[in-house]
């Protein structure tokens, strides 16, 4: 018997970030949407019979009407099943999504959500999908390894089990008693109450077992979400015969999450960030957040923000990391003589160079201080 599908997770229809900006934030939006579109067209143009979205379709049970109807129409768009698990962000708790009006008189038929978890569902001959899903945001029990007990062997076929939630073996929290057992979960393999594990709540796409065969996987999110993810933008192909099953991630992700780190210690070294910003492409799509140690002097720390100001206009989103950024400021006699200040502005500037050199606590408030001096008097010059 051959199979083909696609394995995806983590839309999160309907989530926001803080760092993006009204303008990006819409783009961003659309574009996670826009995904949809995207990995169905995948799917057919791959031969795949199905798709499966293992968990946290929307970001919660409380989305928009129109972030609920955008949904519908990018999945009408598939003539594929879709099979679409709740999971922590989307469970079935009683005021879900999915028994909300506008989904019950809209979804199309080719969408079913699982959720009679231990249930299989037929999709052909000898073909199943089952569901393990979330009925709350905090489940007592391994999700996985209880639907995995209620279903009977399929030596002479193909079922994918479809999950949600963190496993045993990347946890840092190894007393969560929902965590999905990796062993039991291949245990289960071995028994053949599956075949593969799909896996959505991690948004880098991750092979468990590291197998070359594997058959537990994170498909990921198929948009970039944040920062500390490792692989994102992907689904999962993924093909089964008599050879065995073979998994290949397919990038769809449009957008980026970038980390840049930089120790900053003269005007040579700004040169050499901005050149090495200058170099990163799409940046309408980008979301960078720098990391940037070192000591500047006052103007250089001003060149700084001016280059800070010039890249919040040309990326999607800057961000400063707070646990990656240590930037001291000491002025040299240069950086004043720059300033060509008198009466009141002269006076100013002696109080706050004063309280800079102290070792107060008002030192880093002078600092600041002295920081928009200079901006403000370059923004005049």
């Amino acid at each position: 018997m051959a199979i083909k599908f696609l394995h995806t997770s983590d839309w999160q229809l309907g989530v926001t970030r803080h760092f993006l900006a009204p303008g990006p934030q819409d783009r961003w939006a659309t574009a996670r949407n826009e995904a949809i579109t995207a990995l169905c067209k995948l799917a057919t143009d791959e031969g795949c019979e199905f798709i499966v979205v293992a968990g946290d379709v929307f970001e919660t049970n409380h989305v928009s009407r129109r972030t609920v109807l955008t949904a519908i129409e990018a999945l009408k768009g598939c003539r594929l099943p879709i099979f679409l698990l709740p999971g922590n962000h989307d469970c079935l708790e009683p005021t879900n999504v999915y028994e909300s009006l506008v989904w019950r008189n809209h979804k199309p038929p080719n969408v079913h959500v699982m959720a009679d978890g231990g249930k299989p569902v037929e999709v052909k001959p000898g073909v199943e999908v089952v569901g393990a899903p979330w009925l709350s945001k905090r489940p007592t029990s391994d999700t996985v390894a209880d639907a995995a007990k209620l279903l009977a062997p399929l030596p002479n076929g193909f079922r994918v089990m479809v999950g949600h939630g963190v496993v045993s073996t990347l946890s840092p929290t190894p007393d969560n008693p929902a965590l999905i057992d990796v062993e039991a979960a291949l245990q289960a393999i071995r028994e053949q109450r599956f075949q593969y594990l799909a896996l959505g709540d991690r948004h880098s796409t991750t092979n468990v077992t590291g197998q070359q065969d594997g058959r537990i996987w994170y498909s990921g999110t198929p948009e970039a979400f944040d920062f500390v993810e490792v692989d994102n933008g992907n689904v999962l192909l993924v093909e089964a015969d008599d050879a065995g099953v073979r998994v290949t991630p397919k990038r769809i992700g449009m957008w980026n999450c970038r980390i840049h780190e930089e120790s900053l210690n003269s005007q040579q070294d700004l040169d050499a960030l901005a050149s090495a910003i200058a170099e990163i492409p799409d940046k309408a799509r980008t979301m960078l957040k720098l990391g940037l140690t070192g000591t500047l002097t006052m103007v250089e720390k001003m060149a700084l923000e001016q280059l800070l100001d010039h890249w919040t206009e040309l990326f999607a989103a800057v961000v400063m990391s707070s646990s990656r950024t240590d930037l001291a400021v000491v002025p040299s006699g240069d950086d004043f003589s720059a300033l060509k200040l008198s009466g009141y502005g002269a006076k100013a500037l002696d109080v706050l160079r004063g309280k800079l050199t102290s070792g107060g606590p008002e030192q880093e408030s002078a600092a600041d201080a002295l920081a928009l001096l200079f901006r403000l008097q370059g923004n005049s010059a």
